[in-house]
């Protein structure tokens, strides 16, 4: 598939060399260029979603989302910085928000009558549970130290390397490292917890 390329462990990622001429194109107005720039990134959104919501079907939702904000607003993709870390951003604040709608929708749903009807796969796998403990103590972390929430996403969900993320939040290298290091310690007792 054009856009995509294999590394050593078999994974598929984005290839940077056409998606950012692509995105470039769509940014400046090429409608074509956009609409295969969306047909090209669609899978990898997906699994970046997927790392954010353990559940598939939220994870395809929030890629659509995230589909339609890179569809709206590539205009503002400047270039300068990597298309990659531009669309990371929009990534993880599209998770973000659809967390925060399943956890209100959740929150507003009178309980069940039948326990064994409200099994929900979001609260019942071991490795979902990690995830939605990760957003949980992300939106908790974002209520007390707002500053430390991109760094950590950037870096150690979206993995991004440390000069991109510096980059992304307009920080020194060394401030970043600092941040990175108090967001894990703050958010290290709420993972462990419970």
């Amino acid at each position: 598939m054009p856009g995509l390329r294999s590394t050593r462990r078999g994974t598929q990622v984005l290839d940077q060399a056409p998606t950012e001429d692509l995105a470039r194109r769509a940014a400046a107005g090429d409608s074509a260029a956009l609409d295969r720039l969306l047909t090209e990134i669609r899978p990898e959104v997906v699994r970046r979603c997927g790392r954010f919501l353990p559940c598939r079907e939220d994870a395809e939702e929030a890629a659509q989302d995230v589909l339609l904000q890179v569809a709206r607003h590539i205009a503002r993709f400047e270039g300068r910085s990597r298309f990659s870390t531009w669309l990371y951003t929009v990534v993880a604040n599209c998770c973000r928000q659809k967390y925060r709608e399943l956890k209100r929708r959740a929150a507003e749903q009178p309980a069940a009558i039948e326990p064994s009807y409200a099994v929900d796969p979001r609260t019942t796998s071991v490795i979902a549970g990690s995830r939605v403990d990760l957003l949980e103590a992300l939106d908790r972390l974002e209520r007390t130290h707002p500053h430390l929430v991109a760094p950590l996403v950037y870096r150690d969900i979206c993995q991004l390397d440390y000069a991109e993320v510096a980059e992304r939040v307009g920080i020194p290298l060394g401030t970043l490292k600092s941040r990175l290091h108090e967001a894990r310690k703050q958010v290290r007792p709420w993972l462990t917890s419970g």
